[in-house]
């Protein structure tokens, strides 16, 4: 049976594709973020805290959608936010007045 020989650079191409094949099955290709993030994906990436994204709720700063007891935002809503945007959108109350 002949022998063949691996080189150095058909290692890195095969690491290269098993780690793409990997992130393929995981759903995450390390170039696009997910559309949808849970609050503490964006505290991280805000690196705020729970009372801090708690009142950028209530004013309006960042929309979220809930979904049985889960709060999801948006990726672009969270750029948006990042990039100065958003605007608080809170309406005022007769408490406020």
């Amino acid at each position: 049976m002949p022998a063949e020989i691996i080189t150095k650079e058909d290692l890195q191409e095969f690491g290269n594709n098993l780690l793409n094949q990997i992130k393929g099955l995981l759903g995450q290709t390390g170039e696009e973020p997910r559309k949808w993030l849970k609050t503490y994906q964006v505290k991280n990436l805000l690196k705020i805290s729970d009372n801090t994204l708690q009142t950028l709720r209530d004013n309006g700063t960042i929309p979220f959608t809930k979904i049985g007891g889960i709060l999801f935002y948006n990726f672009e809503d969270i750029n948006r936010v990042l990039r100065g945007e958003v605007k608080s959108k809170r309406i005022k109350t007769g408490r406020d007045v």
